[in-house]
């Protein structure tokens, strides 16, 4: 019964329009950054590594695919929720708006299995616009602008060598996903309590930008509740440039996303079962 759901929701989701908007702002996004490189990376590379070149000595290819890859998702994950909440923040409002949700009911369907068949469905997209976004960026990176090794400056500089890089990116973008994955549960909230498709996308990236704001503000009231934050811990995709692993880190805020993504997905179950379905 479950597999069938999701067919047809992944059926109903790809016969809306909007489910491709994502995928051609990825395509443009990515395009941009590649032909701009192209046209002006040597100049960026040198602007940014011309401190650098006072005390090391550089050599070989800065400007590679891995570079560009990094550059690209170091933007991206930014706009990224934007693009998901479009699609998931309207997967059950829009059905309330439409007014289909009573026939959908009237069949042998607990609302328990619709919300999670929905949301199994948001992950299989999530999953592939996420999975894109890796092609597009590593592939045609490495594919016009080659390979080597890449220096990335968060807290400290690390130079990381070109054999270790594939794995480090697709563990970043898995953990990515991961916080995709909690935009959709946390969407699916406001979803569930609209009407219309507007208002999930508004509130949920209300919350987002609202949670980055206080993650980031150095104040001491702030810091208390930040470790708790799941915007705290969408970041630490970056944690996977760093020389040496944190495995300790990088398992406790994968633990906080998906403690959060449970608690959405229970409440918006909660909110589904009591919800007043009159269209």
């Amino acid at each position: 019964m479950m597999g069938i759901l999701i067919h047809i929701e992944l059926e109903k989701l790809f016969r809306r329009g909007r489910s491709y908007i994502p995928v051609l702002a990825v395509l443009v996004i990515i395009g941009v950054i590649q032909v701009g490189m192209m046209l002006d990376g040597v100049s960026l590379i040198d602007f940014v590594s011309e401190n650098l070149q006072e005390v090391f000595i550089l050599e070989g290819n800065l400007l590679n695919g891995y570079l560009i890859a990094f550059i690209s998702i170091n933007g991206l994950w930014i706009h990224v929720p934007i693009l998901v909440v479009i699609v998931t923040g309207d997967m059950i409002s829009g059905e309330a708006g439409a007014g289909t949700f009573r026939m959908v009911l009237s069949r042998p369907v607990s609302r328990t299995r619709l919300i999670l068949a929905k949301f199994l469905t948001a992950m299989v997209y999530v999953a592939m616009l996420v999975a894109l976004l890796a092609v597009l960026s590593l592939g045609l990176g490495i594919l016009f602008f080659g390979k080597g090794d890449i220096i990335v400056m968060f807290e400290s500089i690390n130079i990381l060598p070109e054999e270790i890089l594939m794995g480090r990116f697709l563990m970043a973008f898995l953990f990515g996903m991961l916080g995709m994955w909690l935009v959709a549960a946390l969407s699916f909230v406001f979803s569930a309590l609209a009407e219309n498709s507007l208002s999930p996308i508004i509130l949920t990236m209300a919350i987002i930008i609202l949670f980055t704001i206080v993650s980031g503000f150095e104040i001491n009231i702030f810091q208390t509740i930040r470790p708790y934050l799941f915007t705290t811990h969408m970041n630490n995709w970056q944690s996977f440039f760093d020389f040496e692993l944190d495995w300790n880190r990088i398992g406790r805020s994968a633990g906080v996303l998906v403690l959060h993504i449970l608690a959405f997905i229970a409440a918006t179950l909660v909110i589904f079962r009591k919800k007043d379905i009159t269209t």
